[in-house]
């Protein structure tokens, strides 16, 4: 009978991505195996939305709850001067944005804004981003938010219209991973390097069909900054999801968020915070083991996130013909060391390293010294709160001094879907999230990395951070 109960109570056992996802199914069809999930939060921004709007209008619908959705221009925006958009795409996107939201009743911070920045830089600047809760948005990286213990993930555009429609999304469940890296990581390993070596080890496919939770005493270590970065790019390891148990540190650095509860609701949402955690007795689909001393500085050297070796590395054989070709495109050879690969520019920002501890990191490596002649250096923070915090805290002074272009902030070179861009062949320092053909600029060649060793890149001007 004592076998029996506890068979039992090993059965109900559940993992963080478990409980999250069964508090918010509305339905269940166990022939199609598909769930109708309810959604707490909806993050829009001017590429994926203007067609969800007009489909809303010709059904005739409204958005159901718009005080549910917040809606930021980042993808689109010039960095440089905000008064002038140049590309006409841009600019209809834009005003497209601003149309809708006005129609439909949903807060939007438009360009300038003081609450303007990248999508998922503002969500958790604000509070809106809170543990416990369903959080979409049209943008592959909207994992990010899973750092706060939250079930976040991308959409199309037909699931955009669905759930400002009915906030509820059609979708899928995943299957659970567990990551855990353990140990002691060496001096100057960065979140970034973290999860780089991450994929390395599991590939962009490994992670496909699952949602992954990152533990070990690694990610109970680090600042809700680097778990963010963490998250961010767990959709590089092939995942939709990606969590992390919410904590003291997660209460501590919501608490006082204009859109975190406050007074009493404050109190009771810490009490149900508290619960959000695997329970000891929960079984994963998959698990990976990774030592933290096996984590050295990482940057890539292909067109893939799992193209990546240590910085005191050299570049590889090519294991086949993807790897060649992917050789062949960046203009680089195996048996290359870093210090041997100079570049063109270097870029710190997107939704991967753009807040404010990132910018506290290039400053420690820049202090006192100056861009290369050779490079062109761009900074661009996530977020007006962000940008407004380097300038109170001298951060910008230091990096236009030391040559950087500061900038307003922005997707911006990430996906260079405004001025800033790569020309073709030009190889950049960039601390984003993906390194793909073209994902620059036509031709362009991109290494993945960390903050810090992007500001040691744009001052020696090699890979290797050696002068």
């Amino acid at each position: 009978m004592q076998n029996s109960n506890k068979k039992r109570l090993i059965a109900n056992m559940k993992t963080l991505y478990d409980k999250i996802w069964d508090a918010h199914v509305v339905e269940h069809d166990e022939k199609a195996d598909t769930y109708l999930l309810y959604i707490d939060r909806h993050l829009i921004h001017e590429v994926t939305s203007p067609q969800a709007f007009d489909s809303l209008r010709l059904s005739g619908r409204k958005v159901l709850h718009p005080e549910k959705t917040m809606a930021i221009a980042d993808h689109n925006t010039p960095t440089k001067d905000i008064t002038v958009v140049k590309d006409e795409e841009s600019r209809i996107q834009l005003e497209t944005l601003a149309k809708n939201t006005a129609e439909f009743g949903i807060e939007y911070f438009p360009l300038g804004h003081k609450n303007n920045g990248v999508v998922h830089v503002v969500g958790p600047d604000l509070g809106f981003t809170l543990p416990g809760v369903t959080l979409v948005c049209g943008d592959s990286h909207t994992a990010t938010h899973g750092a706060f213990g939250a079930i976040a993930c991308g959409i199309g555009t037909s699931q955009v219209e669905h759930v400002l429609a009915t906030q509820t999304l059609l979708t899928t469940k995943s299957k659970n991973m567990k990551i855990q890296v353990s140990g002691k990581l060496a001096l100057g390993v960065s979140p970034k390097d973290v999860i780089l070596h991450i994929i390395g080890v599991i590939g962009t496919a490994g992670g496909t069909g699952y949602a992954i939770e990152f533990c070990g005493n690694i990610f109970e270590e680090m600042s809700m900054e680097g778990r963010m970065t963490v998250c961010n790019m767990t959709i590089e390891g092939g995942a939709r999801f990606g969590l992390i148990a919410p904590d003291e540190k997660t209460f501590a650095y919501l608490k006082g968020k204009p859109k975190a509860p406050k007074a009493d609701a404050w109190n009771k949402a810490i009490e149900y915070w508290k619960t959000l955690k695997t329970d000891s007795d929960a079984k994963f689909d998959k698990e990976i083991l990774i030592k933290a001393e096996d984590i050295k500085p990482t940057i890539t050297w292909g067109t893939s996130p799992e193209d990546v070796m240590p910085i005191d590395g050299v570049i590889p054989e090519p294991k086949n013909e993807t790897k060649k070709r992917a050789l062949e495109y960046m203009g680089l050879a195996a048996g290359m060391k870093p210090s041997e690969i100079t570049v063109d520019k270097v870029f710190i920002g997107s939704c991967t390293n753009s807040r404010i501890e990132d910018l506290r990191e290039v400053a420690k490596v820049v202090e006192g010294k100056k861009v290369a002649r050779s490079v062109v250096a761009m900074i661009v923070p996530g977020s007006y709160v962000v940008k407004q915090m380097a300038e109170d805290e001298g951060l910008a002074k230091i990096f236009i001094d030391a040559g950087f272009e500061w900038r307003n902030p922005g997707c911006s070179m990430c996906l260079a879907m405004n001025e800033d861009k790569l020309a073709p062949y030009e190889r950049c320092a960039s601390t984003s999230n993906r390194n793909f053909e073209g994902r620059q600029g036509y031709l362009s060649r991109t290494h993945l990395m960390s903050p810090a060793l992007a500001a040691a890149v744009a001052i020696t001007g090699n890979l290797g951070c050696k002068g």
